[in-house]
């Protein structure tokens, strides 16, 4: 066992800044996605599983994770091609398939053709995982423009709706939808108040489908991450809180999107069998209370 304290770089952290929503080739410290550690067991073996925003951060650490046990994977990316292909590189060379489709799931024309795609290709959709998001810090409710408000909303719980009403006439008993909420969801930030609010709207939105498509013997959960090392976090923070990001928490850190990986794996696989509706908190110990 490691000391979770000091498994992972500790800040202050010296990284550029970068414009939204980032590349992680350029951040320093490299976020660890797990693509040397994980240990797959075919928890997933013939599935097929759509993961928004699985070209970096928690997405790419998932997208892994989910190939090496054995799924078929679809990444959903905005623009960012160089860390898509990247993903898309070490998940082939790990004889996993996937497939890449770019565009903005903002727009439901957008989030319905990623549906058609999937199932052009693989024949059929078995997980989705609702990861994607947008932020801005800001200080001020003033600076917060009614476009940034709207594109947090459209964004971040606009198109996991989508997703899911394009999806659920393809979604057989025993197919899973992870969402990713936070830990604003419960402890919101004064700096991320679209984000927060759109955090808990996750939230309660996985508890009402949990019981809305119980019946259809589709599991809907939610993971809460803590403060995770992304390149949201560098394109979207000032530098003062980049240099600092985790330092509040109990465990000192940010945590690594390796280190979520394991929960959406067990919520995707049967090992999640009899959970639906919850939400599993992985934040370096700051509470949820």
């Amino acid at each position: 066992m490691k000391d979770p304290r000091t498994k992972y770089p500790q800040p202050p952290f010296d990284t550029p800044l970068q414009k939204e929503p980032g590349d992680e080739y350029e951040m320093n410290p490299l976020p660890d996605y797990g693509e040397d550690s994980y240990k797959g067991n075919n928890k997933l073996k013939d599935k097929v599983a759509i993961i928004t925003g699985g070209d970096s951060g928690i997405g790419r650490a998932v997208a892994y994770a989910f190939a090496l046990e054995g799924a078929r994977v679809v990444i959903s990316y905005l623009n960012e091609h160089k860390d898509a292909e990247k993903t898309a590189e070490v998940i082939r060379n790990k004889n996993g398939e996937v497939l890449l489709i770019d565009g903005d799931i903002q727009q439901e024309k957008h989030c319905k053709h990623i549906i058609d795609k999937t199932l052009e290709h693989f024949g059929q959709i078995d997980i989705i995982v609702n990861n994607a998001a947008f932020q801005m810090s800001r200080t001020s409710l003033q600076e917060i423009s009614a476009e940034e408000w709207d594109k947090t909303f459209r964004t971040n719980i606009h198109a996991p709706f989508y997703l899911c009403k394009a999806a659920e006439p393809h979604l057989k008993p025993g197919s899973s939808i992870v969402n990713t909420t936070s830990v604003n969801a419960y402890s919101p930030s004064d700096n991320l108040v679209p984000y927060a609010a759109t955090k808990g709207a996750i939230r309660n939105f996985t508890a009402s489908m949990a019981q809305l498509w119980a019946d259809k013997g589709i599991r809907v959960n939610a993971v809460a991450p803590g403060p995770i090392w992304t390149p949201l976090i560098p394109a979207t923070m000032p530098k003062e809180k980049v240099e600092n990001f985790g330092k509040q928490t109990p465990l000192g850190r940010p945590g690594q999107p390796a280190e979520l990986a394991p929960a959406y794996v067990m919520l995707a696989s049967e090992d999640g069998s009899y959970t639906s509706g919850a939400t599993i908190e992985i934040t370096g110990g700051r509470y949820t209370l």
